[in-house]
């Protein structure tokens, strides 16, 4: 019987699609998180918040951020990087950050924007389909790309 690639210890850093992709998604919501300080990518950051649906500062002149939010991009970004490094890792991160994303959008669908004491978190529109179209794909990619791996012997 062989030993998969991952199994064996031997795949290295993104070595597997999964992997890879975890990466990308991990540069991705960096970029985005550093972005999200930067005034021309984001409008109006002198009325940037911590945190608050109050906050006016708009990345690509779009999607609503705060300074919590611009931190979570990071770390979402930092934790691909990370999670690219195993493949059950890296699929984890996929499944399990689109159910975040999931979570996100039933919040800005029901929570942001109304008067509750639960909105802290700035989103708009454009976040909520921003946040349905990350749980779509992360869930996706991380069910079908991180199936198990086939067999040197049958690669």
């Amino acid at each position: 019987m062989h030993a998969t690639a991952h199994q064996a210890g031997t795949t290295r850093y993104a070595g597997t699609p999964v992997q890879k992709v975890a990466a990308v998604f991990g540069v991705v919501f960096l970029f985005f998180g550093i972005a999200g300080f930067i005034p021309g990518l984001t409008t109006d950051v002198d009325t940037i918040l911590f945190f608050g649906h109050e906050s006016g500062a708009l990345l690509l002149g779009l999607f609503q951020v705060s300074i919590l939010h611009n931190i979570v991009h990071l770390l979402f970004g930092v934790a691909g990087l990370w999670l690219a490094t195993s493949f059950a890792g890296s699929r984890a991160y996929l499944i399990w950050g689109g159910v975040i994303y999931a979570v996100l959008l039933l919040y800005g669908l029901f929570v942001a924007g109304a008067e509750h004491a639960g909105n802290f978190v700035p989103i708009n529109v454009a976040d909520n389909w921003l946040h349905a179209g990350l749980a779509v794909a992360m869930i996706l990619l991380g069910v079908l790309l991180g199936r198990r791996e086939r067999t040197e012997a049958t690669a």
